[in-house]
């Protein structure tokens, strides 16, 4: 059975390129893996028997760091067998939105070290909720090098010490100052960012840096439109593939691959050039455009299934898309694998439809599943779910087995259970069988007047966003029926904005809009 299961589990993820991932259960980056599947494969402790026994092990706050508009904590990143001034560690790693990185103890929650990162140029304008000209990228590690990469407000790179947070590597001018990017992703010492609202009067698109030789950096970008539209704003930013490529889907914004513009599209780039290489434009990308109802706000997941690579994502419209991730959209460009809305029937551009992120598991047995975050109310044209865990008005985890069509011969997916309510929730991580999904609590209304039409509204102020909103709650929901295993209570003091969960070695950390970081685990035996 163990064989078989590693067999299983390495066909989905040669992703890595090796099982050699599979020998530690680090949390490296957004999503666990640079493919954004949201899933820790060597979890062992936590599992749909035991996880109803998860409780808070600890609490820390990060007092220096103080919110800024919405945003306070980025997501966090676990490493293990960090060597420390203390010795042998594992430590999670959070950076904050006062530009600040810190590193604590995974065992104790107790804060080894904290990194004030100077800033060495001042913005343009004053930040706001869009553009808060913070630390906006969650951090990634690279363990062969003992390597923090992490983005400073002022856009330059610094590699930091795993175990003391000094720098190694840097500072690098990255990305413009003050732009607004997203989750860093590392393969094969090229590191990637994408960048979105055109924040700092940044161009959107894909970023990158090659620091094998950080004496001699190579820096590299692909601009998706040539307007500031377009914005690559998935909370996990880019997602590489196994072969190393690149793919992330794109906001609103003008849509003509002869001018190299690719707006409300999926697109796949070469690792080393960033040449576009595939694209895939929806039927109604031009109403996606103009009503402000773009797919760039839901980062892809990459996945394998039997003999097909596949990327699934989603957005504000409600659609989710499976594509064939080595032919987007086929001959044409407009093909997908599947498309079926699953909320946001009202068209409305804030509140409903897809956001954040798909994410992918493989169950023992071989089936590939995917779970996909939707906010507001199911959509009235729903595929039928066998499986459905009450109403939820306010959002859920949509959970669909990957199958394949017997008319096409191609894979498909099939509905397989809805969640219980859930207030705004995050991308899934998962582990042991087990879909924890984070219910955020967090205030979406962004404008006054009508939500259809994206023309005269009034944007909210920082503080009216921060306003009405909720404790967040975790819940572990048991991957194949969606069944409630636990939940936090009143655990987390605050509501988070655009975060994510990590796993690693049976516990589950969260942040929150307070600059808190938990952990949630089993009590030791």
């Amino acid at each position: 059975m163990f064989h078989k299961k590693f067999v299983l589990i390495c066909a989905f993820i040669l992703t890595l390129g090796s099982c050699a991932v599979l020998k530690a259960s680090d949390w490296p980056t957004f999503g666990h893996d640079p493919q954004r599947n949201g899933w820790s494969p060597n979890e062992s402790k936590l599992n749909t028997k035991d996880v109803s026994q998860l409780k808070l092990l600890w609490k820390v706050n990060i007092k220096e760091n103080k919110p800024k508009s919405l945003t306070a904590l980025t997501a966090p990143v676990v490493a293990n067998h960090v060597d420390t001034p203390m010795g042998v560690r594992s430590v999670v790693y959070v950076a904050g939105s006062s530009n600040d990185v810190n590193a604590i103890d995974a065992a104790t929650g107790k804060i080894l070290w904290s990194r004030q990162i100077a800033v060495h140029v001042l913005p343009k304008d004053a930040g706001m909720w869009l553009c808060p000209n913070n630390l906006n990228a969650t951090p990634t590690v690279d363990s062969s090098r003992g390597l923090l990469y992490v983005i400073s407000a002022d856009g330059a790179l610094y590699g930091l010490d795993l175990g003391t947070g000094k720098t190694r590597v840097g500072p690098i001018e990255f990305v413009p100052p003050f732009s607004k990017d997203w989750s860093l992703n590392l393969w094969h010492g090229i590191l990637y960012t994408s960048i979105s609202q055109g924040c700092g009067g940044a161009p959107s698109g894909i970023y990158s840096m090659d620091v094998r030789d950080p004496s001699r950096p190579v820096i590299r970008d692909l601009i998706v439109e040539h307007g500031y539209g377009a914005g690559i704003w998935g909370r996990g930013g880019v997602t590489i593939g196994a072969n190393g490529r690149i793919y992330a889907a794109t906001g609103d914004g003008a849509f003509d691959p002869a001018k190299g513009d690719y707006g409300s599209a999926v697109i796949e780039a070469a690792p080393r050039s960033l040449k576009v290489l595939d694209y895939y434009s929806p039927l109604n990308y031009r109403e996606l455009t103009r009503y402000d109802l773009d797919i760039g706000g839901s980062s892809l997941a990459w996945f394998s299934y039997r003999n097909f690579n596949l990327v699934a994502g989603g957005g504000k419209e409600g659609v989710l898309y499976l594509l064939n991730a080595d032919s987007l959209g086929e001959k044409d460009h407009q093909t997908p694998l599947y498309r079926h809305r699953l909320g946001n029937d009202k068209l409305q551009y804030e509140r409903y439809g897809i956001w954040g992120g798909t994410s992918a598991w493989m169950d023992t047995e071989g089936e590939a599943w995917l779970y996909v975050p939707v906010w507001g109310p199911p959509s009235k044209k729903l595929p039928k779910f066998p499986i459905t865990n009450g109403p939820a008005p306010h959002g859920s985890v949509m959970a669909f087995r990957t199958v394949i069509n017997p008319a096409t011969k191609q894979p498909t997916l099939d509905p397989a259970w809805i969640s219980r309510d859930l207030d705004v929730p995050e991308p899934v991580a998962m582990a042991g069988g087990v879909v924890f999904a984070l219910s955020t609590g967090e205030n979406t209304q962004q404008t006054q007047g009508s939500a259809v039409i994206y023309h005269g509204q009034k944007t909210l102020t920082d503080q009216q966003r921060s306003e009405n909103t909720h404790r967040a709650v975790l819940y572990a929901l048991n991957a194949k029926t969606g069944k409630t295993l636990y939940q936090s209570g009143s655990d987390i003091e605050s509501w988070t904005h655009f975060s994510g969960l990590a796993i690693a070695n049976g516990r589950v950390y969260v942040v929150d809009h307070a600059s808190n970081l938990y952990c949630f685990g089993l009590a030791a035996k």
